[in-house]
This record gives structure tokens, sequence and C-alpha cells, in this order.
């Protein structure tokens, strides 16, 4: 297990962890009943917060930021020489943690997505480990909530006996969110990104080639174009160009951030 401490990617504080170390303190944080606040980060989560200052606030009030993208692990090893010799990708942490929770009789809750999603998510997860004790599944409201309904959606999940919460409501609805649950839930919860499809069979994932060699994002940006042509063709290289200022010292990106004004309550 290696964990090289937080790391300043562009301002944001990202966790230098491999998969075993970040499973592994989630799962004693889950058999303690401890709060605890984590996302998977690839460029577009991590660029939320380094162009956004309430944003970068969030994310580095996050107990654990895990390097999601391969590009987010070698600004990692690049920048900080942090050794890592894998990302911590959400879809196989959340698998990773789905095993380990069964063993061990952790129950679990999945917040987010569609109901198709999570019918099709929570069947596969059955299937592939028969001892997981799902809590509850809730899908997204694809709006912002009242505060009443936040804590309904609070107290649902916390009287539903699960020891993790899974996430998946997309960047940057579903770190917004955990930011603003963190406080009421006695448990780590987690923002997975594409998790639940990948996982639900609903979203085809890259194959393992493109993967390693950092091209997720073509796949994905071939798969959906008129939805991710923006992000990918303008944020990818704006990232690249910013990591090579910080390579340099060429421009110092601070970690504060500005504390939000508002919740804005996604859900």
């Amino acid at each position: 297990m290696r964990n090289a401490g937080r790391r300043s990617i562009l301002g944001v504080l990202i966790n230098a962890v491999d998969m075993d170390w970040a499973a592994e303190a989630v799962i004693q944080a889950a058999h303690d009943g401890r709060r605890m606040s984590i996302s998977a980060l690839a460029v577009h989560g991590l660029m939320t917060g380094a162009v956004d200052r309430e944003q970068k606030f969030r994310l580095n009030q996050f107990d654990m930021l895990v390097p999601d993208g391969q590009p987010v692990r070698w600004a990692l090893n690049w920048l900080h020489r942090a050794g890592l010799s894998q990302r911590v990708y959400g879809p196989r942490l959340t698998l990773r943690l789905c095993e380990r929770a069964a063993a061990e009789r952790l129950p679990v809750y999945f917040y987010g997505s569609t109901p198709d999603v999570l019918q099709s998510l929570t069947a596969n997860l059955a299937l592939q480990f028969p001892g997981l004790m799902i809590a509850g599944a809730e899908p997204s409201k694809f709006r912002q909530l009242s505060q009443t309904e936040k804590q309904d959606i609070a107290r649902r999940i916390a009287s539903s006996g699960a020891s993790i919460v899974f996430v998946g409501l997309g960047c940057p609805r579903q770190e917004i969110f955990v930011y603003e649950f963190r406080s009421l839930l006695d448990m780590p919860v987690l923002a997975v990104g594409a998790a639940f499809p990948f996982i639900a069979g609903t979203v085809r994932q890259a194959p393992h080639w493109m993967q390693e060699a950092g091209l997720e994002w073509l796949f994905r940006l071939c798969a959906e174009p008129g939805r991710l042509w923006r992000r990918y063709l303008f944020l990818n290289p704006f990232y690249l160009f910013l990591i090579a200022l910080q390579r340099l010292g060429l421009s110092q990106f601070s970690t504060k951030g500005e504390r939000p004004q508002r919740e804005l309550l996604f859900g």
C-alpha cells in the first residue's frame, strides 16, 4: 500500500495513494462509523476546483481526493515524485469496496442516477458479490433540493443501516452533494463518477489499453460527442498548459479557495 500524502495539483489537494491504501482507509472508517468524504477525481473534476474558488474550497475540505484519471496520476508523479504505479479508478474502487463490504458484512447505499440504472447496478452487484447487503438505492431528483428534502435524504440513509454510501450524480454535482451532506452522515460517503452506469452495463467503458494510455477521454468523446466535445477539446489542453506552468514555477496555485456563500443542494 502506498500513501505519499496530500499534494497540490493546481491548488487542489490530491491524496497520492494507491488502490489498496484508499480501499483500506474507507473500510476502516466504515467499521468505525466515522465520517469520511471521498471523491475519485479525473481531470474534469480537478479543473472545476482549479477555476472555481468555491469549488476548490469544497474539494479541499474532503478527507480524501484520489487520482481517478491517468493524467491526474501522471501529474502527481511529475510534479511531486509520488511514485504511483496505478490510478484509483472510481468504478474499480467501487467494486473493490463492495467486495470487501460483502465479506465484512458492511451494508452499502447508492444515491444518484436513474431508477433503471440503479436496478441494473444493484442486480449486477448482487450477482457478483452474493453476500453484499444493499441497504438502499435512491435515484437522483435531477434538480435542486429543499432543506427539508436534504434532511429527509440524510435521515433515510442514516436509518437504513448503511455503512458506506456511494454517490453517482456526475461532476461537479456529486462533489457538492458529498460536501453538503458530509456532516450529516456518520459513515464514508464517496463520489464515484461514472461507476453507476459502467457497473450497471448501461454505458460502455473504454478498452483496458485506452484506459492505461490515458485515452479514456477519447473513447467517451467518440461515444458522446454532442455532450462532451467542449469538455475534452478545451479543458484537457488547458489542464496540460496549467500543469506546465506549475512544473516550471511560472504560476502559483493557492490551495485556499473561498468558502461557499450558500448551499447548492444538488440532488
